[in-house]
């Protein structure tokens, strides 16, 4: 069993000040859209209007899409929620493009569905799909994953932190007792990534610098739903750490559980750029996808004119992931896409 304290504690108890001065005072480059569309800006300065005006019209056509991906023969990937939405068409460019790709998630079904439509799809790929079954909502669950994956492959070069949940019914709990949204969205990604790092690293040392990556599922949401201090805490039932304040209404708590996201990429730049590993939160921008079930049928209705096909927010996680940036630094912010 895994010590739920244990874990939360090693990023959670003292990062909300630094998530602050770099949401405030990072001068960032920010995929509002899922074309690439760059703002810059300070949180808290921005109104409603003008953020939801630059995500929503007049998008410029993406720079970076599986044209200009190349072979990722030998390449290795996770994406988490990899079968569908997003993920989905995310898991097609890398496929069509020869990468062995594991999908995580919980439904061995959804991936066999989405495997066939890959296949069938790119029937000369020399790739190789695999299931990997990961329920992000059990901690407990999680090392076993890890440990399925490591049997079966030596390197890791990329990390999609996609799979998320917004909006559940009301008082949906994970396995351990925590809200879903933030067990789903923060806790379950943490530990998954953490425990995936010493591989990460391992691959970084014998890959093309700023090749090996670990990107993070962000949304407007951070600036549009989150509260004012971007994350709340407070204390553990242990009384021995801290973990995401709990309690507020879906939208401050899919909004607080994508600062959180923010905080990791930068968090996780912060302490492995000197493992060569880059850490890159993205916004996917507004999108026909299944994050949107639990809402109603009357909001699912009025989001219709300003969401766009799914396969622009895996341009933006395709350009986290697999572009060039000039004159990175893996260190000591994360790139916040």
């Amino acid at each position: 069993m895994v010590d739920d304290a244990t874990i939360l504690s090693s990023f959670f108890a003292s990062q909300q000040p630094r998530l602050r001065l770099h949401l405030q005072r990072t001068k960032r480059h920010t995929l509002y859209t899922q074309l690439e569309l760059r703002v810059h800006g300070n949180m808290g300065q921005r109104s409603s209007i003008v953020l939801g005006y630059q995500q929503t019209f007049f998008l410029p056509k993406p720079a970076f899409t599986e044209k200009e991906l190349g072979d990722q023969t030998g390449k290795v990937v996770i994406i988490t929620g990899g079968y569908a939405g997003i993920g989905l068409e995310l898991s097609s460019m890398l496929y069509g493009a020869n990468a062995t790709l594991y999908i995580a998630g919980r439904s061995k079904e959804k991936y066999t569905q989405a495997a066939k439509q890959l296949s069938d799809k790119y029937p000369n790929a020399t790739g190789h799909l695999h299931f990997l079954q990961l329920d992000l909502a059990d901690l407990s669950t999680i090392k076993s994953s890890i440990q399925e994956f490591t049997k079966k492959e030596q390197r890791l070069d990329v990390l999609v932190n996609n799979a998320g949940v917004m909006w559940p019914p009301a008082g949906s709990k994970s396995a351990q007792g925590y809200d879903l949204q933030i067990a789903t969205n923060v806790y379950g990604p943490f530990l998954f990534t953490l425990l995936l790092h010493p591989l990460l690293a391992k691959t970084a040392q014998a890959s093309p610098e700023g090749s090996v990556r670990v990107t993070w599922a962000a949304s407007v949401g951070v600036e549009l739903a989150a509260p004012p201090q971007a994350l709340l805490f407070q204390s553990s039932s242990t009384g021995d750490s801290e973990i995401v304040k709990e309690g507020l209404d879906a939208n401050q708590t899919y909004g607080q559980s994508k600062a959180a996201n923010v905080m990791l990429g930068v968090e996780c730049a912060r302490r492995w750029g000197s493992d060569s590993i880059v850490s890159v939160s993205w916004n996917p921008g507004n999108l026909y996808s299944e994050l949107t079930r639990h809402a109603s049928w009357v909001v699912r209705q009025a989001l219709k004119p300003i969401l766009y096909p799914t396969v622009f927010g895996a341009y933006t996680e395709l350009f986290a992931g697999k572009t060039s940036f000039a004159n990175f630094d893996t260190r000591p912010a994360a790139f916040d896409f």
